[in-house]
């Protein structure tokens, strides 16, 4: 997957805003690594769209347009709060016999007997895996097979995801990655019994007062 992009100047005249970058199409970046200093770029915007739709963060691209070709991932991107458009990228720039760490997003695929056929809830326990590699290695994602969780008592663990063992990874073998859940039925609570001696004693009382005449009434 490749990716032509051009310097930006910041400084002197000529110098374009990124906003004005923006309107006319132009997507503002700058590509940096371990062992170099940042460089502002540019980008065709819609192209950058697509490749980033495409390769996310955790695929390496070819850099082209600058001094000399350069593999790297896109490390960041920064969206509008409004139109959700990219607004400002930044690349991260590789070097050979570099490992990078990377979180690769998971998968969910299938369909589990125990969710469809017996009630039960799928738990996500993990969303990501953090990987570190070699970038030709890094996988675009982590398929999880959830047709595996068959009853309620089974899970899935990292040890389960087949992962290669050039990938090396920041959780154990052992961590759950998905599971099934049961949805636990609230107890209902009976409503205690009213008290009805209060609302006795006060009849009472009011039938006294009604049969007791007034000081100075007479009885007959």
């Amino acid at each position: 997957m490749e990716l032509t992009v051009t310097k930006r100047q910041t400084k002197g005249e000529g110098t374009k805003s990124p906003k004005t970058l923006r309107r006319s199409g132009v997507l503002p970046a700058v590509i940096y690594g371990r062992s170099e200093e940042a460089t502002p770029i540019s980008v065709d915007a819609k192209i950058f769209g697509k490749v980033f739709k495409a390769a996310g963060e955790s695929t390496v691209i070819t850099i082209k347009g600058l001094d000399e070709t350069k593999d790297a991932l896109i490390h960041e991107v920064e969206f509008d709060a409004v139109s959700g458009e990219p607004i400002h990228a930044d690349f991260y720039a590789i070097e050979k016999g570099q490992t990078v760490t990377v979180s690769i997003p998971l998968e969910f695929d299938g369909t589990s007997a125990a969710v469809k056929d017996l009630g039960g809830i799928l738990v996500k326990v993990m969303h990501e895996i953090e990987v570190e590699c070699e970038p030709k290695d890094l996988p675009r994602e982590i398929k999880v097979d959830i047709s595996k969780l068959a009853t309620l008592e089974d899970q899935i663990k990292v040890q389960d995801l087949g992962l290669a063992a050039k990938l090396k990874l920041s959780v154990g073998p052992e961590e759950v990655v998905a599971m099934i859940d049961v949805a636990k039925e609230e107890p209902v609570e009976e409503a205690a019994p009213a008290d009805l001696s209060a609302i006795e004693i006060s009849e009472e009382r009011g039938k006294k007062e009604e049969e007791t005449p007034a000081e100075g009434e007479s009885t007959e």
